[in-house]
């Protein structure tokens, strides 16, 4: 075999490797849900009110009409400084 096409094979062996694993991670995933008020500033998933256009655009740490994708069941147990996160947009110091 030549260098050209063992190299040929390795990147092929390492590619078919890497996009195996996205899928098994993404398959792992599971569902998700909106939860509400538990993003940082900026990094919210999307909408996230007035004066916000989508991802990554919420004006405060844990702002209550920003909302980032948990996993399910796992919104409400999620502890901030102001309570838990919602399913629903709360209400929060600006």
């Amino acid at each position: 075999m030549s260098l050209k096409t063992t190299t040929s094979l390795a990147i092929a062996a390492a590619l078919s490797s890497a996009l195996a694993a996205v899928a098994v991670s993404q398959a792992e995933a599971g569902p998700k849900e909106k939860c509400y008020g538990v993003s940082l500033k900026g990094q919210n998933d999307c909408a996230a009110g007035a004066g916000t256009t989508c991802a990554a655009t919420s004006k405060v740490d844990y702002q209550g009409n920003a909302w980032k994708l948990v996993d399910q069941a796992t919104c409400v147990t999620t502890k901030t400084p102001f309570g838990p996160g919602s399913l629903t947009p709360v209400k929060r110091p600006a």
